[in-house]
């Protein structure tokens, strides 16, 4: 019997792309792909770090039941045999890599020790695939932990040879059959990033941005392939999807209404029982031109309610914005808001408003004063009083990745937010962000549909599977995980809100 081989996910995070449960993510299934045609015959077991630990901690949870375990949370349906699993392997691809600071609640990304420990494991063969693969080229830390890095993509042709620019997306498709023996190894109900393109459209690109540098050209997917990966994807099992893995999805073929159009009504016509169908990434300047007014109509028509089209203001401050060639001004940035708000600020059948915006903001940029803060509370304001509404607010401090303008210019002076961060965030947590939850889930509001995915210390948390689905805290309570249920909002946080279990008479 020929060995199998093992795709081990440990887990991604970039500004184009979530890979953390329940997402499966792009590397996985192209992992996945090229596997099962590399070696025709051979079984591919999935696993995540996750089953990892578990197995590397004697089978026990860093904490007692019912509480849930983060670092142990995401295991599949392998997690018993995992060492063995890697030890019998003839090849094994990692999934690794993070580009943008980021905390899950029910999952922790690998560390570089936990892989190597992993690895420890392996007598076969050995690759690494994702964003880490850029910092393992050429640095001693990786030295002897894997036989060949894949930064983009990997394929059944150059698996053992290693890439740094992503393979052609006919290749990809190439290797593409089936992804059922995927599915079932994933005892959680996934949620499928789907990618539409490659590259950033803006004709200037932000100094902080590591999009250009992962693929200088923008290379868009043909309409009729990404159906084909959907609909594979929806044969295994997979009800719920996101249009994510790429920088903008308004500027999916350069804007065209007509394409998008015909992606969106094929989506929903192969797979007829889909349960979400969500977007992810949208630069402003695409959302507030004419083209993007209509995009925005299309999408809260075609897919399902919940949904976030999350865009990059980065900073509200004129200097930090030509310092860094952020080329979006706040009047846009407002346009846009308000565009995304006339196609979805109407709620759906269950309650959630069909689309909104999101907005992430970056402190830390060249360029930044005191007046920074201050351009930003101002504008969010101006969001604010205008009766607008806005799905969720991201507001983290700049990492200079590798290849990119910020990351060249080396170390820079201290800057105002390196200070104060933490109170700057609280200001927009509590000013912007809480009472805009209070606007768009006002209390009272039954949310239908919830299921439980993780109890802590504070209680029972809820949510649906979708684009940054909105968090929902049951206090005191100690529900198993997968229950389903209805709650009604009790109260709000900057981060969350609260609920209560609704209660049927018998």
């Amino acid at each position: 019997m020929s060995k199998h081989s093992v795709v081990l996910d440990c887990y991604t995070v970039e500004p184009s792309g979530l890979g953390v449960p329940p997402y499966v993510s792009t590397y996985v299934r192209a992992a996945w792909s090229a596997l099962r045609r590399a070696k025709p015959g051979s079984e591919v077991k999935y696993l995540t770090i996750d089953d990892v630990r578990w197995c590397l901690a004697g089978g026990k949870a860093a904490v007692v039941a019912p509480f849930s375990d983060p670092l142990t949370y995401s295991a599949t349906v392998n997690r018993a045999e995992a060492v063995q699993l890697l030890r019998d392997a003839d090849s094994v691809v990692v999934i690794a890599g993070d580009k943008v600071p980021s905390v899950h609640l029910h999952a922790v990304n690998a560390s570089l020790e936990e892989i190597a420990r992993a690895m420890a494991c392996v007598r076969g063969r050995r690759y690494l695939l994702g964003p880490m693969a850029t910092y393992a080229k050429g640095n001693a830390e990786y030295a002897g932990l894997f036989d060949a890095v894949h930064t983009h993509t990997v394929t059944s042709g150059d698996l053992a040879l290693g890439s740094s620019t992503g393979a052609p997306y006919g290749q990809l498709r190439a290797d593409r059959d089936s992804f059922a023996g995927l599915i079932e190894q994933m005892p959680w109900k996934p949620i499928a990033e789907l990618e539409l393109y490659r590259g950033c459209t803006r004709r200037v690109f932000c100094d902080f941005c590591n999009e250009p540098e992962k693929s200088p050209m923008v290379a868009f997917r043909d309409v009729e392939d990404v159906l084909e990966e959907t609909e594979q994807l929806y044969a295994a099992g997979v009800r719920n999807f996101r249009l994510g893995q790429q920088t903008c999805f308004f500027s999916y073929q350069n804007r065209d209404a007509e394409v998008i159009q015909t992606l969106l009504a094929g989506i929903r016509e192969r797979c007829p029982e889909l349960e979400v169908l969500h977007i992810d990434n949208a630069d402003p300047l695409a959302v507030a031109s004419p083209s993007g007014k209509r995009i925005a109509h299309l999408v809260a028509e075609y897919c399902t309610e919940g949904n976030c089209a999350p865009m990059g203001i980065e900073s509200f401050d004129t200097k930090v914005i030509d310092t860094n060639h952020l080329t979006c001004t706040p009047e846009i940035l407002l346009r846009a808001v308000e565009h995304v708000n006339e196609a979805g600020a109407a709620r759906g059948p269950g309650g959630l408003p069909k689309l909104l915006p999101g907005l992430n903001l970056i402190y830390g940029l060249p360029g930044e004063s005191h007046a920074t803060h201050i351009a930003n509370l101002h504008w969010l304001g101006r969001i604010l009083d205008a009766g607008l509404l806005c799905h969720r607010t991201n507001v983290r401090q700049a990492r200079a990745f590798p290849g990119t303008p910020l990351a060249k210019m080396g170390a820079l002076s201290p800057l105002p937010s390196a200070e104060h961060f933490a109170s700057w965030k609280a200001d927009i947590d509590f000013g912007w962000d809480q009472p805009m939850k209070e606007r768009v889930y006002p209390t009272g509001l039954l949310i239908p549909g919830l299921h439980s995915y993780f109890v802590g210390r504070d209680g029972t948390w809820w949510r649906r599977l979708g684009s940054y689905s909105i968090q929902i805290v049951e206090e005191s309570s100690a529900t198993p995980v997968g229950t389903e249920a209805d709650l009604t909002v009790t109260g709000h946080a900057p981060r969350m809100i609260f609920g209560k279990r609704l209660v049927t008479a018998a």
